[in-house]
């Protein structure tokens, strides 16, 4: 099960950044990883990660390191292709049976 883990962290400087990105990328399970500047979070979206593994270590690095959620990553429903729908032709003219044509071939060795 896919799992998104949003972690508040301290990041002062573009090194606390790089540091936060690599412990998070190097952690088991993990897929991918972004970082929100402005709020300050790390998002990590992966297969079985543990949230409080990860939290540790960011927290042993960095100093400060705070699950603020976790949350199940559903697939996109996918929607079946959508077939155009038959023409329907007016049955106002008759059908005729198709025969086969027939072909003569003279070759010149019949006479009358």
């Amino acid at each position: 099960m896919k799992q998104k883990i949003v972690m508040k962290v301290q990041l002062n400087s573009e090194r606390c950044r790089t540091k936060a990105l690599k412990i998070a990328a190097v952690a088991k399970g993990v897929s991918t990883v972004s970082i929100q500047v402005e709020k300050e979070h790390v998002e990590v979206i992966g297969d079985e990660v543990d949230a409080v593994d990860l939290a540790k270590s960011l927290k042993k690095k960095l100093g400060f390191a705070t699950i603020v959620s976790v949350e199940e990553v559903k697939k996109p429903e996918e929607k079946p292709a959508q077939q155009p729908e038959p023409i329907q032709w007016a049955s106002n003219y008759i059908h005729y049976p198709q025969y086969p044509a027939v072909q003569y071939y003279y070759d010149g060795s019949y006479k009358w």
